[in-house]
């Protein structure tokens, strides 16, 4: 809309004389702008998601985590090796903790060499360090590395399965309950797309240095180079990980995460016939992700949205804002449809702490409510001396 009130008062003010000829021609330079621009600015209608071969899938915007397109997304399932994303967030957190590092090295167990499966090919009783395994682990799948890994920060597989569904639980991950380290096949190891789209989320915002590990496309060890069983990582150039998974009883899963243009789609796909088709299915989602919708940071968390009187305090305002980002994914197109409105306490009286909660900012778009975030005081503000309580008292009741 500023576009267009731009170019209408520029045409209106302009007292420049013309001939009839140039009239004419600024006309139709006119009329061919604003059709021009009518359909760029236009929102771009949304289709229905592609019907796709998965029996579940999800499709969220990292961002803002709204949901983009859905299928049984809810529904329990076998994450197969998609596990070892909980198998590796469990392995970054006591990394951060300080409990462990990568250099420490990991003796292999019996239990570890003699996993089946995808492996990195680990013998008995050798010391590998935990940034080898952890390459192993997430660039090859290898079974034998996950087991290493949760024996060595538990004490046994059992003990850190325990730690998995702690994290879960954490994270919100309210339908998940692991029992391996793996994603060996069990019917009470269980998943939804929607936890698994949450646990992928978490990766990328809690330990992006990390992350980089996802695109790797191989990695040689004892002398043998695998690779990374993600094959949008050669097709889409856009894609830097995340996993891929399967069983018998679970299908070929995919988890795939890429940005374009500085957003970024996380598609999380179940339950296909092959590989072929998880890559082919993630592809599709992502692709009607990023052409139909778009993400826009509206505000920063603590840029002052506000500062509204605050009574009886040692400052007469209190600089109001959000604790954390606020994002949105609309259509593509639909920018200007949207609408920001703000509501604060009627009567905000000292003392507040940082972090109270004194009002709302509400978004919709195209008067339907779209998202909203609780308006925080950014500072504390302590209760005002003897004369600035009484001053506020009275004004109070005159006003």
């Amino acid at each position: 809309m500023t576009i267009f009130n731009t170019i209408i008062f520029h045409t209106k003010n302009n007292t420049a004389k013309v001939t009839p000829i140039k009239f004419v021609l600024s006309l139709l330079l006119t009329l061919f702008l604003f059709s021009y621009l009518s359909v760029l600015y236009a929102a771009v209608p949304v289709p229905a998601p592609p019907d796709v071969a998965a029996r579940n899938y999800i499709l969220i915007d990292y961002a803002s985590g709204d949901v983009l397109a859905e299928k049984a997304a809810d529904k329990q399932i076998e994450p197969a090796s998609i596990t070892k994303l909980m198998t590796a967030y469990v392995i970054y957190n006591e990394l951060k903790a300080g409990r462990l590092k990568m250099d420490d090295k990991v003796t292999v167990s019996e239990k570890a060499w003699r996993m089946g499966g995808s492996r990195m090919y680990l013998e008995v009783g050798s010391k590998v360090p935990v940034h080898e395994l952890l390459k192993g682990m997430i660039i090859q799948s290898g079974n034998d590395a996950a087991v290493a890994l949760a024996e060595h920060v538990a004490g046994s597989e059992d003990a850190f399965v325990s730690l998995m569904n702690q994290y879960a639980k954490k994270l919100g991950m309210d339908s998940t309950h692991f029992v391996n380290a793996t994603g060996w096949p069990d019917k009470a190891h269980l998943t939804t797309a929607r936890d698994i789209a949450t646990l992928a989320r978490a990766i990328i915002r809690d330990f992006p240095n990390h992350y980089k590990l996802y695109a790797e496309k191989s990695f040689t060890y004892n002398h043998i180079k695998q690779y990374n069983r993600n094959k949008l990582l050669w097709r889409d150039k856009s894609v830097d990980g995340l996993k891929t998974g399967h069983t018998d009883s679970a299908g070929y899963c995919l988890v795939t995460s890429a940005k374009r243009a500085g957003t970024r789609l996380i598609s999380v796909v179940l339950g296909t016939k092959s590989k072929k088709a998880r890559a082919d299915v993630s592809q599709s989602l992502l692709n009607y992700g990023f052409r139909f919708f778009e993400t826009h940071l509206l505000y920063k968390a603590g840029a002052v949205l506000s500062q509204p009187r605050i009574w009886q305090g040692e400052q007469q305002h209190i600089p109001l804002g959000l604790a954390k980002d606020l994002y949105v994914t609309i259509p593509t197109g639909s920018y200007k449809n949207m609408k920001a409105s703000v509501t604060i306490d009627k009567t905000i009286q000292a003392p507040v702490k940082k972090g109270d909660v004194l009002g709302e900012v509400k978004v919709s778009l195209n008067h339907e409510p779209l998202n909203s975030a609780p308006l925080i005081a950014l500072q504390t503000v302590n209760k005002g001396n003897l004369f600035q309580v009484v001053k506020d008292y009275f004004l109070r009741m005159i006003e």
